[in-house]
């Protein structure tokens, strides 16, 4: 349920992509299954800066609101308009069409410096 190609926050996003060019951003299964039932996504806009750790938008679920968390410092280059109108499909896909923004790092090796799917597996598993 972890892909091992990505890599991942200990706030449950994974991040698509070495650093060399934009990288995808999403939440994880585990988070998504969390939260339950997603109903509402408040992204940032495009061109908006990000700072790593700082929340760049909301995830609202029938359960609780929860903050979405960026993986990287960078610039947004876009982000899933599609969950405006269908923000379940993070629930049903959350590694595919459930991507929430995608983000060009100010620093590409930051990227590496993320969980890999091992450590990820060992945070979620204990």
């Amino acid at each position: 349920m972890i892909p091992e190609d990505l890599r991942y926050t200990a706030e449950h996003e994974w991040v698509a992509g070495d650093g060399s060019g934009s990288v995808r951003v999403g939440i994880t299964h585990f988070a998504q299954d969390a939260l339950g039932d997603i109903v509402f996504v408040q992204l940032p806009e495009e061109g908006a800066e990000v700072a790593a750790g700082d929340s760049l938008g909301e995830i609202e679920s029938t359960k609780s609101v929860s903050e979405i968390y960026a993986p990287v410092s960078g610039v947004v280059a876009a982000r899933n308009e599609a969950l405006a109108d269908t923000p379940e499909v993070i629930n049903s896909d959350p590694y595919g069409a459930g991507w929430l923004v995608e983000i060009t790092p100010s620093d590409p090796v930051a990227v590496d410096g993320l969980l890999t799917a091992g450590a990820y597996r060992e945070l979620t598993e204990s």
